[in-house]
């Protein structure tokens, strides 16, 4: 059969498994599989092979993950109609344990066929190489919290006796630790763990410095951000990178469910029961959200009669989630309504 002549004038559905060597290809055409095929991880490669589906209309979705956004630009640019699919938003069977590449891009291919898939929104080029920073700087703070760790583990472990040692490695005691009188192996492998150290700390520096340009520019976003109580400057431009100015989110509830804030509901019957968020969405976010409202709470005192009102029926963990969903949603309403947060009670002590 002659995919040109047979498929003229209809739509297919392709599935794409991506993976770092490999691409999974599965064609569907009125609930029939009409292609398959497996082929090295390049984005030419498969144009050429969907060349053989030319006269028809072309609808593509692979999974968002570790490859980022390159392929999809390259289908749309092509004339092919393409969605990245959020892999936590794909339908599982219950008894459904078999996982391979082709059984996932049938997959794929069947339900965007059904039209049972929804597309993430795509980020612009301009977008992701700003939020390279903060997500950047978050990973070298994880590794420098990681090397730190194992210092302090190295020298209990050893049993070296250092006066006040603290909680947290510091430049200070950095210093008095290499000072100390200290076995030449022992020097040696703690001087090596703190050159580390001390090199993520510069690059983190570096990046602030960069992020305090980069807010400088940001005009209008950054005010906003600022302007809401407990968003202190990283904050900020974690939010205005990640989020923007939230223009694409339709209403609250689109904008709860990608920071993960939406509550789980079980319902039967008459009965609603509502629990822990569903914690999908971006985790980065959440917690930036969270923290900042726990210092939103000291800050203003709506926030904190809010907190204090759920707190006392459903406990400290459930208020502070519900007190920022509220925080980033009135931040929402800022951008909406083009204005700063107004706040016109008097902050309370901490």
């Amino acid at each position: 059969m002659n995919p040109k002549q047979s498929l003229a004038g209809k739509t297919v559905f392709v599935g794409i498994d991506v993976h770092k060597t490999t691409y999974s290809v599965c064609v569907v055409c009125e609930s029939e599989i009409v292609g398959k095929a497996s082929m090295p991880a390049d984005a030419q490669a498969l144009l050429q092979y969907l060349k053989r589906f030319a006269g028809s209309k072309v609808c593509s979705a692979y999974e968002a993950g570790y490859f980022g956004f390159k392929l999809h630009r390259t289908l749309e640019a092509n004339g092919i109609e393409n969605i990245v699919i959020n892999p936590s938003a794909i339908e599982v069977a219950a008894n459904d344990r078999v996982k391979t590449d082709k059984r996932d891009a049938r997959k794929l291919a069947e339900l965007l066929s059904l039209h049972r898939l929804k597309g993430i929104r795509i980020p612009t080029i301009e977008e992701e190489e700003h939020r390279m920073l903060t997500r950047t700087r978050e990973q070298l703070m994880q590794q420098r919290s990681k090397i730190a760790t194992q210092i302090l583990a190295k020298i209990r472990y050893l049993g070296i006796e250092i006066p006040d040692l603290p909680q947290h490695v510091n430049k200070h005691f950095v210093a008095r630790l290499l000072a100390a009188q200290l076995p030449p192996e022992v020097h040696s492998a703690l001087n090596a763990m703190t050159n580390i150290w001390s090199a993520l700390r510069e690059e983190i520096k570096t990046i602030d410095k960069r992020l305090l340009e980069q807010a400088k520019s940001d005009g209008e976003k950054e005010k906003t951000y600022r302007s809401a109580p407990g968003i202190g400057p990283l904050a900020a431009r974690t939010l205005s990178n990640e989020l923007g100015d939230m223009s694409q989110f339709k209403n609250e509830r689109a904008l709860f469910c990608f920071t993960g804030l939406t509550p789980s509901e079980h319902s039967s019957g008459e009965k609603t029961r509502r629990g822990h968020i569903t914690r999908q969405g971006a985790s980065r976010l959440r917690g930036v959200l969270v923290e900042a409202a726990w210092n939103a709470i000291r800050a203003d005192a709506v926030l904190n009669s809010i907190y204090r009102n759920i707190a006392a029926r459903r406990g400290k963990q459930r208020a502070i989630v519900a007190t920022a969903r509220h925080l980033v949603g009135n931040i929402r309403a800022c951008f909406r309504k083009h204005e700063l947060w107004k706040s016109e009670l008097k902050a309370i002590p901490a």
